[in-house]
């Protein structure tokens, strides 16, 4: 049975319900990543035996299922932009937002949908920013355009504060130290076009390079759109 059509057992000493062992995994992930999850640790935490979590979740998939779709209530934004290009903006920005907050969810971007109220909500806002401006497919495939640079930027940055807080330096104490290979390897002129963006490109902080390669993604969802049909 899909775990968002399977009921809840009847309460019973130490009450639980999915909502707080959720929350229970959530916090967990926050502090540890999904390795310190188990049904083990949530069920310790909440005081409870770890056979008591099964009435409520079957596996652990499902419990990380639960666990993004909480998450996902935090990119919903209050009201909707009415203009297309705006909402799909916030919702990138939001989502990137909350993998900040919870650096585990990089890690589940990307798979099937979750089913949950919040991961449909979510995927209609992003469907519904561009519902009536293009054929269903279009549409469908614009918005799959979107979430995969998306999920492919946010994996980045993440993997990028992870080495970081793995290795105790930073991303400019890391290039610093690589300097010197960089530049032998550079030196031999097997590498010219990347030796033009190491001296010449400007190298910018992660928002901003995520801003933009968003706006260009736009960009060309707007050809597709005012494209003329073939």
């Amino acid at each position: 049975m899909n775990v968002w059509d399977r009921p809840e057992p009847p309460a019973r000493p130490v009450p639980l319900d999915r909502a707080r062992i959720v929350a229970a995994a959530v916090a967990l992930a926050d502090e540890g990543g999904l390795e310190a999850v188990s049904l083990r640790k949530v069920a310790a935490r909440l005081g409870a035996g770890p056979m008591r979590l099964y009435g409520y979740i079957a596996t652990k998939q499902d419990l990380f299922d639960l666990m993004v779709d909480e998450v996902q209530a935090e990119i919903l934004p209050e009201e909707r932009p009415g203009d297309w290009r705006e909402a799909l903006r916030v919702l990138a920005h939001r989502t990137r937002q909350t993998a900040l907050r919870h650096a585990w969810l990089a890690d589940l971007l990307g798979g099937r949908p979750t089913l949950g109220p919040n991961g449909l909500a979510v995927t209609e806002a992003r469907l519904a920013a561009l519902d009536g401006l293009a054929d269903v497919d279009t549409v469908l495939r614009a918005v799959e355009t979107v979430s995969a640079y998306c999920t492919g930027a946010i994996r980045r940055e993440i993997a990028d504060l992870r080495a970081e807080r793995a290795t105790g330096r930073s991303k400019r104490d890391w290039q610093r130290a690589s300097g010197p290979h960089v530049t032998r390897m550079l030196d031999t002129g097997r590498f010219p076009a990347l030796a033009r963006v190491v001296h010449d490109a400007a190298h910018v902080d992660a928002e901003t390079s995520f801003t933009t390669g968003l706006d260009w993604v736009l960009d060309a969802v707007a050809a597709r759109l005012t494209r003329p049909p073939e």
